[in-house]
């Protein structure tokens, strides 16, 4: 496929819509996208490098790391630390937001980061991915916590790449959503697919089945009428996927529509949501609002959300706008 069309080339003619844009952001963000490139070298190595296997330590989640957690990591922090674009950064590897050394300059944005989502599957050759999140910053503060804990509606831009049979950039800065495609020879992402837009309807829905018998009323009615398919008061068939790697079942539903569910459980009262608000619900909610899906907890919308501390989890119920709406109308009838 001939395309002509880079994302240093399409950032920068969005740019000149606005005229009064400085072209910071179009840095910052090839700065993210360098960072992604060494990521991706590094995932489609695996053990030729001995970048796979456990790390035998625990990240801030008490969960198990892996090599490329703790390498893809140190990979943006290093690609962004010194640019003069940041303010401030958060990762889903640490606890605490990584400040900007007083011997770099400091500019206008904080940007928070899933380095690897998906780890689990790094060592079984499946799809995994980086999830990142760019929001505006007081110029000339030493940024506090309070500084990132901002609503997802405030979101500049948010954006994954996927290290899968290609590698991928998907991409947004409130302008609707586009999707860029590694090409290896020249080391540029390309626009392939443009203004992408999620199906309205679907017969497809990606949820952890395991986890059934500790989900909430309305959601055990939802997947019931899934799985009960033409016979049952949907009447029609629907098919499940799971990938547990969030970016891919996420372009999934990019590309052919479908709903993903993460709900609320009753397994562990300390631990009644599984993903990140920061790094993984607020940037994919941004992305599937503006493809044209509906993002929600069940009981309100993703991005209206208060977060309370930058490892904040939240329930995540995302994808076709009218089966998340069926689903929003189960959680109020119940």
């Amino acid at each position: 496929m001939t395309n002509t069309v880079t994302l240093t080339r399409f950032i920068i003619e969005q740019q000149r819509e606005w005229p009064d844009a400085s072209g910071t952001f179009t840095l910052l963000l090839n700065n993210i996208v360098t960072a992604c490139k060494q990521i991706a070298h590094k995932v489609n190595r695996g053990q030729l490098i001995g970048v796979l296997g456990s790390a035998g330590s625990e990240n801030v989640q008490g969960e198990v790391q892996k090599k490329l957690d703790i390498i893809t990591h140190e990979i943006m922090v290093n690609q962004l630390i010194w640019t003069g674009h940041l303010a401030g950064m958060a990762s889903e590897e640490i606890d605490d937001v990584i400040t900007i050394p007083a011997h770099y300059p400091k500019g206008k944005y904080l940007v928070m980061f899933d380095p690897l989502d998906g780890s689990s599957n790094i060592d079984v050759n499946l799809a995994v991915g980086t999830i990142f999140s760019v929001l505006r910053c007081r110029e000339g503060i030493e940024p506090t916590l309070d500084d990132f804990l901002a609503k997802g509606s405030e979101q500049v831009c948010a954006g994954f790449v996927i290290y899968g049979p290609s590698t991928m950039l998907v991409l947004t800065t409130g302008q609707g959503v586009n999707g860029f495609t590694l090409d290896q020879d020249i080391g540029e992402f390309m626009l392939t697919h443009p203004n992408m837009r999620i199906p309205e309807e679907t017969s497809e829905f990606a949820i952890n089945m395991s986890n059934q018998r500790f989900w909430e009323p309305p959601v055990q009615r939802y997947i019931e009428e899934c799985v009960q398919g033409k016979e049952g008061v949907r009447g029609k068939d629907f098919n499940m996927r799971w990938v547990a790697s969030f970016v891919a079942d996420i372009y999934r539903i990019l590309t052919r529509g479908g709903v993903f569910l993460y709900p609320i459980d009753n397994r562990d009262p300390k631990k009644p949501a599984k993903l990140r608000i920061m790094y993984e619900a607020n940037p994919m909610a941004f992305i599937i609002e503006q493809a044209g899906g509906l993002c929600t907890t069940g009981c309100e919308r993703i991005l209206d959300i208060q977060p309370s501390g930058i490892h904040q989890r939240v329930p995540v119920i995302l994808g076709s706008k009218n089966e998340v709406g069926r689903i929003i109308a189960y959680h109020q009838s119940a």
